[in-house]
């Protein structure tokens, strides 16, 4: 598939980073295009993403599992109306093996640095694997794929095993031990209720509660997945009356009197499940619903009234070797440290590393916002696509469709660019400022803006550049289709390599 140019580089037509949902959907449907020239640039050493990295204990998706899987390789053998992360993972090594995407995969390969060659109208793509030429890169690295490390004085000191919950440590036993979780989030209730039971004592320290609704996750029968099997349209059906009832839970984020009918069922659901008043008052939120992600469990408040848990909402002043001190002076001690924190979503650290047409790299440009057009590409970088990136995160519903979305518009540009003869193309700086003008102008009137709350939605200017602020459908029409309009286009150059006299 490559040919080798020098003895440290190869010359393919479309580098993808990552291989995790968005770049095994992007390689699918390049070979579904025609077009076969292409490598998958894979950090670790094996396929998977997320749901290779995030392999805790109750890891699932928080989203049906109906809506989560490609359209165009739906998944008739989920177990679980929410799939848990061992399935997710195998849904992708088997879509990897069905579309014979395995070839194109070179592992062990972090992207060190890329950087675009005006005069050659190609990226130098430098990784741990070796040097790629292309004429195209598409980053599929996701949001979710850097751990952050709170900044807690004594992080390092701490005496015990200590984790992120993403980078999970399943040779150390919980059985009996005294376990501290920091973090009370979208993983942290999940792996929180599975951890119970085994630890002798788990003191869980909260900075801010959160929403939570029920799950009600339940088997997917056997009857159920031999229909899906064998009439797929049956499947289809499900999953788009799924998606109009996701579609529907836009709403209260975008109307703050319906959410707090939303409000009014989750304190229900907390009220069901606590009945200490002290420790209910330590879990209701300040903030109107949807300002912070909101998170679905059943297990989460029971786990939370065990005589084995306690929550702490005090400060954390330090980590200590023997455990966490708090504000208020006393110190838990652990064998354990759990860290339940999160991941760099505004701030990835491969924007440091991908340099455009004037050397000025993603982090330099966006100054701590990141903005894109159609959350897809970047003025002055010429042929870099990226899938999941400025506000294309949804509070409602599947990434997936978001991800499907914007490899059609991929695929519609590099048709475009076919057509026209083009070598490279970037949105027009006018179309993209005011594309992210709407976009903030929209967002403006929400509850991610205007709910009380500061989250992992906002970058560090205050700005909400991670999530989309309408519904999937609207994202859908906005970005499947390319508007030639808005780009600009360069003619295809003729190399000095490749005149032929």
């Amino acid at each position: 598939m490559h040919d080798s140019t020098t003895p440290d580089s190869r010359t393919v037509r479309i580098v993808i980073i990552g291989a995790g949902f968005s770049g095994i959907g992007m390689a699918i449907r390049l070979r579904q295009s025609g077009i076969d020239d292409f490598v998958i640039l894979e950090r670790a050493s094996a396929s998977g993403g997320t749901w290779r990295d995030n392999s805790y204990p109750g890891c699932a998706c928080d989203v049906q599992s109906s809506l989560y899987s490609f359209s165009f390789a739906l998944n008739p053998e989920w177990t679980q109306t929410y799939a848990p992360q061992a399935e997710i993972r195998e849904y992708l090594r088997r879509c990897a093996a069905r579309f014979d995407l395995d070839r194109h995969c070179v592992y062990d390969a972090d992207v060190t640095n890329a950087a675009w060659d005006d005069v050659l109208q190609q990226w130098v793509v430098t990784s741990d694997a070796g040097v790629w030429e292309a004429e195209v890169v598409v980053v599929a690295s996701g949001a979710l794929s850097d751990p952050v490390l709170p900044s807690i004085p004594g992080l390092r000191d701490f005496a015990g095993a200590a984790f992120h919950s993403a980078r999970w440590n399943h040779d150390v036993d919980l059985t009996g031990k005294r376990v501290a979780v920091i973090g009370t989030g979208a993983s942290a209730i999940q792996f929180v209720p599975r951890i119970q039971p085994r630890a002798a004592q788990l003191d869980l320290f909260q900075r801010t509660p959160a929403w939570i609704l029920p799950r009600r996750d339940s088997a997917v029968p056997a009857w159920r997945k031999s229909v899906y099997r064998t009439m797929p349209a049956l499947q289809r059906a499900h999953r788009a009356m799924v998606y109009a009832l996701r579609e529907m839970l836009l709403v209260p984020f975008r109307h703050p009197k319906l959410g707090r009918v939303v409000e009014l069922r989750a304190m229900q659901h907390m009220r069901a499940q606590i009945a200490d008043p002290v420790l209910r008052q330590k879990l209701v939120p300040t903030y109107q619903i949807g300002c912070k992600r909101i998170l679905v469990s059943d297990d989460f408040y029971p786990a939370l009234t065990q005589s084995n848990v306690s929550l702490h909402t005090e400060t954390i002043a330090a980590i200590t070797p023997g455990g966490v001190r708090t504000a208020d002076g006393v110190t838990h001690a652990a064998d354990v440290l759990i860290l339940g924190t999160g991941f760099h979503t505004t701030a990835p650290p491969l924007a440091a590393l991908i340099a455009g047409r004037t050397g000025a790299t993603l982090a330099d440009t966006w100054k701590g916002s990141p903005r894109a057009y159609m959350g897809t590409t970047e003025s002055g970088f010429p042929n870099l696509f990226t899938l999941l990136g400025p506000n294309t995160a949804l509070g409602h519903s599947s990434v997936l469709l978001m991800i499907e979305a914007q490899i059609d518009h991929v695929l519609g540009m590099l048709r475009l660019m076919d057509a026209r003869g083009a070598g490279a193309a970037e949105p027009k700086e006018k179309a993209q400022d005011r594309y992210v003008s709407a976009l903030d102008a929209r967002m403006a009137t929400t509850v991610w803006m205007r709910g009380g709350c500061s989250s992992w939605y906002q970058d560090s200017t205050g700005r909400v550049s991670t999530l989309w602020p309408d519904g999937v459908g609207k994202f859908t029409r906005t970005v499947s289709r390319v508007k030639p309009e808005d780009y600009r286009f360069t003619a295809r150059r003729i190399r000095t390599a490749e005149v032929r006299i």
